[in-house]
């Protein structure tokens, strides 16, 4: 099937301009395209089925752009989608006029700020903006605010948890939404519980929650300012949870951990936790046993670690939680995915039911963090 003479003449003459983008509505007929002197559409007056005729209007743009009229292999959809689009190429993919070829743009691990600009004229959906806000230089340009502001828009939208979560974690990357924007998203966390997790991943150390420090912060802090100022992460870290800050991050994990609403939630809760406090993680933990790990860590917490010792001594006479503490932080340091692996495996349960599963798991988690604290 060839072209109309119209088309063809259309078509020719907009590919002589200067290209950036190509998006093609097989709906209505009609090929936009971004170029230097604005966007420009050409509708099409197809000749025979819409379908064939669109496939040749691809192969015009592919022999164009590519030398080939095979177009951009869209069965490799798990290629594209691991960033493996090279980086020379991705501003010739977007003048394809293919969704896949956008993808392949949007997951690339070279993508810019002006191709994410141009990626999101071609194809604007949600997961596309969370893909490029996943990339620094994105995230960091003016294309950042811009997806920023679609994704807050387009969250009471979002019908997956995940997606939820991944979209309020992007959002809160810095210098992307202001304040008070922040401020309305957090007060959304109270029917959006699912929210929670996404504030604890981005902003773990700034939640947006007016929480005092733990009564035994102050004492803690200046018995323990020599060893604060030698990095003995223990000490650290126990500082850290015990601050204002620290006691929001408890607190917030307290609410996200009492009716997550599906096993995504529960698993990427799990994450932000152990994130957190990776950098006393222990070097070796039986890590799908959460009665293991809470007897291993305070065996730890008792054993002739250096470190621990340190942070012992330094408190002694000043807290009768010192232990507890150490414990308590160190469980919630081993906490992963592979604590629920072997309930998620067997059911497929949301809600009650599968907070009712994981019980065995969730309540000795509880239990640390009301350690933890006031």
């Amino acid at each position: 099937m060839a072209l109309s003479s119209e088309d063809n003449l259309r078509l020719n003459v907009l590919l002589a301009q200067e290209l950036y983008a190509v998006r093609i509505d097989e709906s209505k007929m009609i090929v936009f395209a971004l170029t230097a002197k604005g966007e420009a559409k050409v509708p099409l007056n197809a000749i025979g089925k819409d379908e064939a005729y669109i496939k040749e209007v691809k192969a015009l743009f592919s022999t164009h752009v590519m030398g080939s009229p095979g177009g951009y292999p869209v069965y490799l959809k798990r290629w594209t989608r691991m960033g493996q689009a090279r980086d020379e190429s991705l501003a010739q993919l977007l003048l394809l006029g293919e969704p896949e070829a956008v993808v392949a743009v949007v997951h690339a691990c070279g993508l810019t700020d002006e191709l994410a600009a141009r990626a999101w004229w071609a194809m604007p959906t949600a997961e596309n903006a969370r893909r490029m806000l996943e990339k620094q230089a994105v995230a960091e340009g003016e294309t950042g605010r811009v997806l920023a502001e679609f994704l807050l828009e387009f969250l009471p939208f979002e019908e997956e948890a995940s997606d939820m979560i991944e979209s309020v974690r992007l959002v809160l990357q810095p210098g992307l939404i202001s304040p008070q924007e922040k401020q309305k998203l957090w007060l959304k966390t109270k029917t959006k519980r699912s929210f929670y997790v996404g504030f604890l991943h981005a902003s773990a150390d700034d939640l947006p929650v007016d929480i005092a420090a733990h009564a035994d912060y102050e004492k803690v802090k200046q018995h323990l300012q020599s060893l604060l100022q030698e990095k003995n992460p223990y000490a650290l870290m126990l500082e850290k949870v015990l601050s204002a800050k620290g006691q929001a991050f408890i607190h917030t994990i307290e609410e996200a951990l009492k009716k997550p609403g599906n096993q995504d939630v529960v698993i990427s809760l799990l994450t932000a936790v152990a994130n957190y406090f990776a950098s006393i993680i222990p070097d070796k933990y039986t890590e799908d046993n959460i009665e293991l790990i809470c007897t291993e860590a305070t065996s730890l917490c008792h054993s002739n670690n250096q470190q621990i010792k340190d942070v012992v001594s330094a408190l002694n006479g000043m807290t009768e939680k010192t232990q507890q503490y150490l414990t308590a932080i160190t469980v919630l340091a081993c906490l992963s995915v592979k604590l629920v692996n072997p309930v998620f495996a067997r059911s497929d349960a949301i809600g009650t039911v599968m907070r009712k599963k994981i019980k065995p798991v969730t309540d000795p988690i509880f239990e640390r963090l009301q350690v933890l604290r006031n």
